[in-house]
């Protein structure tokens, strides 16, 4: 049981969010984001778990079959595809995924920045996140809308870098929001 390197790592990603969320303007969420990971369900789990160059939950879920402290994450966590299935009123359809708000579609997209810088460190590159995504290919459990603005972000990210990328979220897919309209401030000013 590694408890100091877990919680580095988790402050660490929690960190890296919190500061991609700012520069879009998503403050609540970059200050919220995954504190359930400090919950004992999923701390002492991924304390457990922990090897420092990939998430936890994976080495569980090797180990028994399943992860409890992903299933315990998940349903806390909105910037999570998984939190967003629901059983569809159509007869037959069963459980189906719904789209998620553009405001957890980016979180999810900064998440998913500050995991591959975590566990790649130095070696991290802007095409590591969009990557990751497509080796996951999660195609049949995420809604439509909420997949093509993903990887539509996550190729962005690959071709133009984060710059480009957090302009583009700030002015197109959270414009109008006073979070947004302030980090565009903010940025603006630094030029």
């Amino acid at each position: 049981m590694d408890i100091i390197g877990h919680l580095r790592t988790v402050n660490a990603h929690r960190k890296l969010v919190r500061k991609g969320c700012f520069k879009v303007g998503l403050y609540w969420q970059g200050l919220t984001h995954d504190l359930s990971k400090y919950s004992p369900s999923e701390f002492f789990v991924g304390a457990k778990y922990y090897q420092g160059f990939r998430s936890p939950n994976n080495a569980e879920r090797e180990d028994k079959g399943y992860s409890a402290a992903w299933l315990h994450h998940k349903g806390r966590n909105k910037h999570h595809y998984e939190y967003w299935m629901d059983y569809s009123s159509q007869n037959g359809l069963g459980i189906v995924p719904a789209r998620m708000p553009d405001k957890y579609i980016v979180e999810m997209f900064m998440d998913r920045i500050a995991a591959s810088k975590t566990y790649n460190k130095e070696n991290y590159k802007d095409d590591y996140p969009l990557k990751y995504y497509m080796k996951g290919n999660p195609r049949r459990y995420i809604e439509e809308n909420t997949r093509d603005l993903l990887v539509k972000l996550l190729t962005m990210l690959a071709q133009k870098g984060e710059e480009e990328c957090f302009e583009y979220i700030r002015t197109k897919i959270l414009k109008g929001r006073p979070g947004a309209m302030l980090a565009q401030f903010i940025a603006h000013r630094k030029e």
